[in-house]
């Protein structure tokens, strides 16, 4: 059997998530097994998951997947790069997904490639830094310096790292991408009847479920839950930010510490009395306001710069009848070890057994995001969700 993989966070499952499924499954057909790979409790924006994975794992399987894999916190709260490149490195190892289906604003792969091969290029290095001594911000630099408007669009730009795992890691899958519908990516506007998660995520943590029904699964709201907040950790982490000096800031991924930040970060948090006013007394034109989020979450999660390259095991969170069957033969072919119960852990060792044992404290402190906290110990004891 062979499978064709999708790289999203779900936060939450909605109707555009919805159409990519749909048009994939148009495009490669309808018996194709649909592998996710799936962010964690922690996701990219530096933000908590609207509600737990296991949750989001199982409105994937309603709205089409059949199979999720988690994406390490690591990786999943990294930069657009590291994200990529841990993603399709999962997907991969699985030895069953031969297909990559991504979402754009362009819909077409030509202009991703071109511009994932002007980043790979020899001369980009020394193109972004003049970009940069310009005084162009980070993203308006890389978009000079490669020479390709597409970049200048959120999903374009996964589009293209995507792109540029898949040539790093040697992972030769077809590529198919759908052209996204509706809202812009953090956009707050809605377009026929699409909406953006982020979008959604204002309505359900306003109070506005009934708003936010329009744009998701029927049923979703219902299965949903409690939704969650940094707001009830924010003390905490300023808490951890004011104990920091510049060689803890140091120590966290992407931490600028050779451009001069973490000093700029320790007059900041000494400060601030909020978060968002550490992100505004930190923030420059280099150094852009989701970076500056990754790191004072990264210090409050206990992140370390010095993680593993990739992602060292594979993670079941949900799957359904034909993601079962996929399993069993995937358990034959993958290159890293499966894990499709908690007590499968306790066979990890090495890297992977400190990776595992770091997610788990990842989600003890994700727990204290609800209205009502959450227990310690549930990564150790919560299994996929079977979807019948």
């Amino acid at each position: 059997m062979t499978a064709v993989g999708i790289v999203a966070e779900y936060n939450p499952f909605h109707l555009g998530h919805a159409w990519h499924l749909a048009q994939t499954r148009r495009l490669l057909g309808e018996d194709r097994a649909v592998v996710c790979v799936m962010s964690g409790h922690w996701v990219q924006g530096a933000d908590c998951a609207i509600t737990d994975k296991w949750t989001r794992a199982g409105l994937a399987l309603v709205g089409g997947a059949d199979l999720v894999l988690e994406l390490p916190t690591p990786w999943a709260m990294a930069s657009a790069e590291a994200f990529a490149r841990g993603a399709i490195s999962l997907l991969w190892a699985t030895g069953v997904v031969d297909t990559l289906s991504f979402g754009s604003e362009c819909g077409d792969a030509g202009p991703l490639r071109q511009a994932a091969e002007a980043l790979d290029a020899p001369d980009y290095p020394a193109r972004l830094r003049a970009a940069l001594d310009r005084g162009l911000s980070f993203p308006a630099a890389r978009q000079a310096a490669a020479g390709c408007p597409c970049l200048s669009t959120p999903n374009n730009n996964l589009g293209v790292e995507y792109l540029r795992a898949l040539r790093h890691l040697g992972a030769s899958m077809e590529v198919v991408t759908v052209s996204r519908r509706g809202a812009a990516h953090n956009g707050a506007e809605t377009v026929e009847c699409f909406a953006s998660a982020t979008q959604v995520r204002r309505l359900l943590r306003a109070g506005k479920g009934e708003d936010a029904a329009r744009f998701v699964p029927q049923g979703t709201l219902d299965r949903l839950g409690e939704v969650t907040s940094l707001s009830y950790v924010e003390r905490a982490i300023l808490a951890r930010l004011r104990t920091m000096d510049g060689s803890d800031w140091a120590c966290l991924p992407d931490s600028g510490a050779a451009e001069g930040l973490p000093e700029r970060l320790v007059r900041a948090a000494r400060q601030a009395l909020s978060l968002d006013e550490f992100y505004t007394l930190a923030k420059t034109k280099r150094y852009t306001h989701a970076r500056l989020r990754r790191l004072a979450l990264s210090a409050f999660l206990g992140l370390d710069r010095e993680r593993p390259a990739l992602p060292a095991y594979v993670r079941v969170l949900g799957l359904n009848g034909r993601g079962q069957a996929l399993l069993r033969e995937m358990k034959g072919v993958c290159t890293l070890p499966v894990l499709t119960k908690p007590a499968h852990s306790k066979a990890l060792t090495g890297p992977a057994r400190l990776l595992f044992e770091a997610e788990a404290r990842y989600t003890d402190l994700y727990g204290l995001c609800f209205p009502t906290p959450r227990p310690c110990g549930l990564e150790w004891t919560s299994n996929p969700i079977i979807f019948k």
